[in-house]
């Protein structure tokens, strides 16, 4: 875990996320208890439900990647293969603002960067 270690970092968000972040569903618990400051156990029901799936399933990595996949959410790049046609970065932030029916800062900015309206909105789904 010394300098120029790739996964180093890595290692030590997936130790202390305990969910395993992006790899599971870490990411999406974590953005519910900032963002509508619900309790662990809460948060984990709230994705659970809005994904379809089990609270068991939150946490393991096989269940979330095809979820993720399905849903546009986004997976990490050296955990599961990239193919063209998956969400990027931007676009998996979009996919996960409109499934868990929150708002994501970089979604904000880029909606008012690319002035997009909220007609516009409607008409690109």
């Amino acid at each position: 875990m010394g300098t120029g270690d790739p996964l180093g970092m890595e290692s030590a968000h997936t130790q202390a996320s305990g969910m395993g972040g992006m790899r599971t569903a870490g990411d999406l618990v974590a953005r519910m208890q900032m963002t509508r400051r619900m309790r662990t156990r809460e948060a984990k029901q709230y994705v659970a439900d809005r994904l379809g799936c089990t609270c068991r399933d939150l946490s393991d990595p096989i269940a979330m990647e095809q979820i993720r996949i399905e849903r546009g959410l986004g997976t990490l790049p050296f955990t599961s293969a990239v193919h063209p046609g998956h969400p990027g970065m931007i676009e998996a932030k979009f996919n996960i603002a409109k499934t868990l029916d929150i708002p994501i800062n970089c979604v904000e900015l880029f909606k008012d960067h690319v002035g997009l309206t909220e007609g516009e909105k409607r008409s690109a789904r």
